[in-house]
């Protein structure tokens, strides 16, 4: 409830009838008090505070109230070698990292509550400067959201160990007499606070997804992956046999095993992490470098459009690929890497593999990666990626 409601809803003595036009007491001294109230919490710098529960403006002009709500954990998982890793996860159990892809339509607005399972001596352990907050947050990147979203140490919207936020995205729609651009299109969203200020460890440990607003009339996939291209030549975290875990008599969709029948539609959400730049490659596919990655048949200047298959990523960026699996070109292993010839070389470098007609994987499983040599200590992403040598599928 807001501190100026208190004035209209608690109970006011009687006017004094010699003046009716003069401010009620009770009125005056509730009004008093909750200025005060308000002025002592921004001046303590307590506006996230007040943003939990005494303000309604913890949702983002447009957004009445939610749509959905949904529940999203930050927890611990094994090791990579030494190294920690973390993830988020719509159940502890199914955390990972990548997190869940989140899916928006445009005029959606979303509320997500944040649950930190992750213990203090874990982030102990990871943060930079022992004065440091414990905790982990969410921040996105192309929605709307008021600072009390904003999921950084400087608004306090972050969640201490064993505690909860809620988080609320709006993806607003375009408007075309405003000239409001909307928000639909690939994005991601990641920790801002574990390790530091800016989130650098939370990111190299696994906190990170990827978020899709769609808009109406958009081309729907069948299948969608999140491939976060990062430091020391990593794919989600991991480089060589690592990035491509796939049983060739189970494949299992998943963040280590990119699979789809043929003729199925699959997007790819392609992020940037780290300090380094990459480019994006995948084999016998081609996509439209537009918002959705394909060209609406009809289309005005559809001529004008790219073709592509190669595209320049950099930190923080994030676009969409939409491809049709196996068009024109079969079943098959396809290569997707960095094209950068040092990172494929060093194990930035996986495979989409195109089953047949029957969901059977083709012949020809028997890739090698190359071994990963050391590639040196870590610039920036403190948590090098998972090392892996040669190996054969199936």
């Amino acid at each position: 409830m807001s501190a100026w409601r208190l004035a209209e809803t608690d109970p006011l003595p009687e006017p004094d009838a010699a003046r009716p036009d003069r401010p009620r007491s009770g009125a005056r001294r509730l009004l008093v008090v909750a200025a005060v109230v308000l002025l002592t919490l921004v001046g303590a710098g307590g506006l996230a505070a007040a943003g939990t529960g005494m303000f309604s403006a913890e949702r983002p002009e447009g957004c009445v109230k939610p749509d959905r709500s949904l529940q999203l954990y930050a927890v611990e998982l094994p090791k990579d070698g030494t190294q920690i890793r973390l993830g988020y996860g719509l159940t502890p159990e199914t955390a990972s990292y990548p997190g869940p892809t989140m899916e928006m339509m445009e005029g959606e607005c979303l509320a997500i509550t944040l649950h930190n399972q992750v213990s203090a001596e874990t982030l102990a352990a990871l943060r930079t400067n022992p004065a440091h907050p414990l905790g982990v947050s969410l921040h996105v990147h192309g929605v709307k959201y008021t600072q009390q979203s904003d999921g950084t140490v400087q608004s306090e919207s972050f969640v201490p160990p064993g505690g909860s936020r809620t988080y609320t995205w709006y993806a607003a729609p375009r408007n075309n007499r405003t000239g409001a651009q909307g928000t639909a299109g690939y994005w991601w969203y990641h920790d801002h606070v574990v390790g530091g200020p800016h989130g650098t460890q939370g990111l190299s440990s696994g906190l990170f997804g990827g978020l899709v607003v769609r808009r109406p009339g958009d081309p729907k996939p069948d299948r969608t992956y999140v491939t976060a291209f990062g430091d020391r030549q990593s794919i989600n975290l991991r480089r060589g046999e690592a990035t491509d875990t796939c049983d060739a008599a189970n494949p299992q969709p998943g963040p280590t095993c990119l699979v789809a029948r043929k003729g199925e539609r699959v997007e790819f959400v392609v992020v940037g992490i780290g300090n380094d730049m990459h480019t994006f490659h995948l084999h016998g596919h081609s996509w439209a470098d537009t918002r959705t990655g394909m060209v609406s048949n009809g289309q005005p200047f559809a001529d004008s459009v790219p073709i592509i298959d190669n595209k320049t990523l950099g930190p923080g960026d994030s676009f969409g690929v939409q491809v049709v699996a196996g068009d024109s070109v079969g079943p098959g292993h396809w290569m997707l890497h960095c094209h950068m010839q040092f990172h494929s070389d060093a194990g930035m470098s996986t495979m989409l593999h195109v089953l047949d007609e029957n969901g059977q994987m083709p012949p020809g499983m028997d890739h090698q990666h190359p071994a990963v040599a050391d590639a040196g200590q870590p610039t920036g992403d403190s948590q090098p990626a998972t090392d892996g040598g040669a190996h054969q599928h199936g």
